[in-house]
């Protein structure tokens, strides 16, 4: 898959996406990044530690998030997708599920489209990245949390994404997909899903695994999100061995050593 003019190797390689929170209240980091010179030296700081691709984001997706109009998100977003083209050899993904948004990140030099909801929130969202032709990153979401078989239900609704993304034209070598780890999941669910990550391989696309200091992690040790590195480097082994090949962190130094020594042992002939 060609992201950014660079080729990436998403069957035997694997990748960091160094997340880039340009926001004042995401879970984690918000408030950090939000304006230009704190967002550039943070954007510098996660390439030096290893990221191959930048995830910015201009709207906080944790639980009970503050909406924000598309207005106020391009603000936010598309200053600082022009300043790390410019100063940065770095593909930069664009995190959003608006296709508004979409296409003016996009326009200010975004090379692939990050979509929480899986193309199923805005109905154009499918045929602006078609246009484009950039790759998509597709999330597993949904409203209701009314599984039947929770893992079967997971897989059924990210093939439901991928159709979209098919019908609106998007070539299936630009297809990513994510099991939305913390999205429309309890404690249980999150864990179950981690446990299965290797089913998602089934689908027959890569898939971006983004674990980063979540509730998952915080319910299941009891701890702070700021203390939160440990259990994220778990999950992050656990999903190279199960097949992941893209991982969306915060902690880019860290998880990447971690993947590093897990792929020499994945690697190691017997």
């Amino acid at each position: 898959m060609v992201i950014g003019g660079k080729q990436f190797d998403l069957e035997h390689q694997f990748y960091m996406m160094g997340i880039l929170n340009v926001t004042p209240d995401s879970f984690s980091d918000g408030g950090k990044y939000n304006d230009m010179d704190r967002a550039l030296y943070q954007a510098e700081k996660l390439i030096e530690e290893g990221t191959d691709i930048l995830d910015i984001g201009g709207e906080s997706t944790r639980p009970n998030h503050i909406k924000i109009s598309s207005a106020e998100e391009i603000e936010r977003v598309c200053p600082i997708i022009t300043k790390v083209k410019e100063r940065f050899d770095i593909p930069v993904s664009l995190d959003t599920y608006k296709s508004d948004v979409a296409q003016a990140g996009i326009e200010a030099g975004a090379d692939l489209i990050n979509d929480i909801w899986g193309l199923k929130w805005d109905g154009t969202m499918a045929d602006v990245i078609a246009k484009a032709g950039v790759p998509c990153c597709l999330m597993h979401n949904r409203k209701e949390t009314d599984y039947t078989d929770f893992v079967e239900d997971v897989l059924t609704d990210l093939k439901e994404s991928v159709e979209l993304a098919l019908q609106a034209g998007i070539d299936r070598e630009s297809i990513i997909l994510d099991p939305g780890i913390g999205f429309a999941k309890d404690l249980s669910q999150n864990l179950i899903m981690m446990k299965h990550l290797d089913r998602l391989k089934e689908l027959g696309y890569p898939v971006l695994l983004g674990t980063s200091r979540k509730s998952m992690i915080g319910l299941t040790l009891d701890l702070p999100v700021d203390e939160r590195e440990e259990g994220t480097l778990t999950t992050s082994v656990m999903g190279r061995m199960a097949g992941c090949s893209v991982f969306r962190v915060h902690d880019v130094k860290t998880n990447l050593r971690g993947l590093k020594m897990a792929e020499a042992i994945i690697k190691a002939e017997s």
